[in-house]
């Protein structure tokens, strides 16, 4: 597999790449928990959040719009908050039938249905940036040093670090499976679709007891290897003024996101 398969990150010398990667995951997690924050209909607060996404792209030097194409993709998901449409009190829009009910959508609910996606969209965009411009060891050191609990920081580090030897294995389980299912010229290899039930679950299983007696093998060379629990890096993480006077600054617009908010 390639390595850029889940990995997102962008080699760039941009302010955004040269910033301590605790003050980008810090700033990160205040703008998602502004925007929570923001009351329903907030659009100037709305509007003002997406043009500090837009010049932190602009900062990022991958362009003004690269989270916002990549953040498109994210909103389908936003969408199981439909039903918000239906269940906020208020004046009926809009009354139709689907099955044995009679669903009414009424302007409150309309109003925090929209804001709800307005909110997700913005949150996917600040993230997705924060991946872009910062590398993974990076991040979970950051996370280290913001005192997030060592247990959560060490198993997706884990997780990210085999999550690609996991798809290999599942690339070579398919090969397998494909090497071994005859097939006349033109038509599908393999059998009906109880017999590729029942080879997919024999492939889980299969799987899932690779996955097993690799990550004991693991265990036991890092064990001998002398891991504690903490993961190390040649990079020390120094805070600079130039990364104190940014917290600050992004601190104090995202303070002034909720003031304009609850005018």
């Amino acid at each position: 597999m390639h390595f850029d398969a889940f990995d997102r990150y962008h080699e760039k010398e941009s302010f955004l790449h040269r910033l301590d990667p605790r003050v980008k995951v810090l700033v990160t997690v205040i703008f998602i928990v502004s925007n929570a924050l923001l009351p329903d209909g907030a659009w100037i607060a709305f509007l003002f959040a997406w043009l500090f996404v837009l010049a932190a792209n602009l900062f990022s030097q991958l362009g003004i719009g690269y989270s916002l194409k990549r953040s498109i993709i994210a909103l389908p998901f936003a969408l199981i908050a439909i039903t918000v449409l239906f269940s906020m009190p208020g004046k009926p829009l809009s009354t139709f039938h689907f099955l044995m009910w009679n669903l009414t959508i009424t302007d409150a609910g309309l109003l925090r249905f929209v804001s709800i996606l307005i909110r997700a969209w913005l949150s996917v965009q600040m993230a997705i940036l924060l991946v872009a411009v910062t590398r993974f060891p990076d991040l979970i050191h950051a996370l280290e040093h913001l005192r997030v609990p060592a247990i959560l920081t060490t198993i997706i580090a884990f997780l990210y670090r085999y999550l690609f030897v996991l798809t290999d294995e599942v690339f070579r389980l398919l090969r397998a499976r494909e090497s071994r299912s005859a097939a006349v010229p033109g038509s599908r290899s393999g059998g009906g679709v109880l017999w590729r039930a029942k080879v997919a679950g024999n492939m889980a299983g299969q799987l899932f007891l690779r996955s097993y007696e690799r990550s004991d093998r693991i265990y036991n060379a890092m064990i001998a290897r002398g891991y504690a629990g903490h993961l190390y890096t040649l990079n020390p993480h120094e805070m600079k003024s130039g990364d104190y006077f940014t917290t600050a600054f992004a601190v104090a617009v995202i303070f002034i996101l909720q003031i304009l908010g609850r005018l």
